[in-house]
């Protein structure tokens, strides 16, 4: 059997008619001779609706009933998606995460995927059905229903792809594709017809709205060829698959640009052994990611500046916690700054390749603008400015690297 999963967000099952026409797109595969595998959202708002009006205070209770509430949006969309397509004439059933079964970890909101054994899935196409899985959700060993967390019908649709040995695993979205920046910000951006999974990976992390990394890493892993489409409009998307059967040869692919970046600055710190390390230390404690780190010299003898970012909701945390180490190293001076933006170039191309970086910082020195840190892998560069520079920056560096629409 050919099989391909096909798995519809939010906004491709927010409402009847969005069913319909997503059903259709099924109906098309397997009138194609595919066999196909749904794995559904909850409709568009519904999680935050189930999760908004949940204010549990009670000493002691369970977060795991949380789950429970969470995963009942997939289940409606499944159980509405498989009428629709029987309405169309097909086979179809639904499947919740302990039918599959998706067997996970017992973390509450956020749990992982151990195994999916694939013999009810099969079972269920050699009968001549379409299943139709309620993405987002798993069990436990014991029973217990649990969710993937931000992401989580992405993830589900991965390994379920990974799991059946699917040809591809298509993801259907409210845009075309992925593109080599925002296309609301920059009207030249271009959709891309493929993209290799570092790439993606690197992009997703940085804060472009493609997938979420732990999808994309789940497709590394076990080879999965992603789709990223629309299911509004029938012609195909962008591949995200291995580098070395992409046709295209390009330095640069695609522009990311985060705008859920915090910087914090620690000024007159003891430039000695194991002081940056008691601050960071906390940090890591509580869970609170740490990127962009630059230390510098200060204008006193012995004393250094350090700045870091953080996402903007870990920010009165990370300052609470760092304020409580003063006692201990002793710092001079603790500033934030929320108005900053995290602009990123990838590329497979930049490996090892001279002039990629100073092409950046000319197209934005031209403009006026002012770099606060710089970070850079192989196939990466990010720089941090000023929010209100966001459009004119972006343009520009979409423009310098030559990504505009040709």
């Amino acid at each position: 059997m050919e099989i391909i999963v096909k798995k519809f967000g939010g906004t491709s099952v927010s409402d009847l008619d969005h069913i319909q026409n997503a059903a259709l797109r099924v109906k098309e595969a397997f009138e194609d001779g595919v066999r196909p595998v749904v794995v559904v959202s909850a409709m568009a708002g519904v999680t935050d609706q189930l999760l908004g009006g949940l204010k549990v205070k009670t000493l002691g209770a369970d977060l795991r009933e949380n789950d429970v509430v969470a995963a009942t949006g997939e289940q409606m969309s499944a159980g509405i998606f498989a009428l629709v397509l029987q309405g169309l004439g097909l086979k179809a059933r639904s499947m919740m995460g302990w039918q599959v079964p998706v067997i996970t970890s017992d973390r509450a909101g956020a749990a992982e995927i151990r195994e999916i054994p694939p013999e009810n899935l099969l079972k269920s196409l050699k009968a001549g059905e379409i299943p139709v899985i309620a993405g987002f959700q798993g069990v436990t060993d014991q029973g217990r229903i649990t969710t993937l967390g931000r992401g989580g019908s992405d993830i589900s649709a991965v390994a379920i792809a990974a799991t059946l040995k699917a040809k591809r695993c298509d993801i259907y979205t409210d845009v075309p594709g992925i593109y080599t920046t925002d296309p609301n910000i920059v009207s030249k951006a271009r959709k891309l017809d493929s993209i290799s999974y570092q790439e993606a990976l690197e992009l997703a992390a940085v804060g472009a709205k493609i997938l979420h990394p732990r999808a994309i890493a789940l497709a590394v892993r076990f080879g999965v060829t992603i789709q990223v489409l629309t299911s509004y409009e029938n012609r195909p998307g962008t591949m995200i698959m291995n580098a070395k059967d992409m046709k295209d040869e390009r330095i640069v692919s695609g522009i990311a640009c985060s705008d859920n970046e915090a910087k914090v600055s620690i000024l007159g710190i003891r430039d000695e052994p194991g002081t940056v390390a008691a601050i960071f230390k906390p940090l890591a404690d509580a869970d609170i990611s740490v990127d962009m780190i630059v230390q510098d010299v200060s204008k006193e003898d012995g004393l250094t500046d350090v700045t870091f970012t953080v996402d903007k909701d870990n920010l009165d945390q990370t300052l609470a916690l760092i304020e409580k180490t003063k006692a201990a190293t002793d710092f001079e001076n603790l500033v934030s700054d929320r108005n900053v933006i995290k602009l990123t170039v990838v590329g497979l191309g930049m490996a090892g390749r001279a002039g990629v970086a100073q092409k950046m910082f000319t197209a934005l020195g031209e403009l006026g603008i002012n770099i606060q840190a710089i970070s850079a892998s192989d196939i990466k560069i990010s720089v941090l400015v000023k929010e209100v520079h966001q459009k004119d920056a972006l343009k520009a560096l979409h423009s310098a690297y030559g990504l505009d629409k040709r």
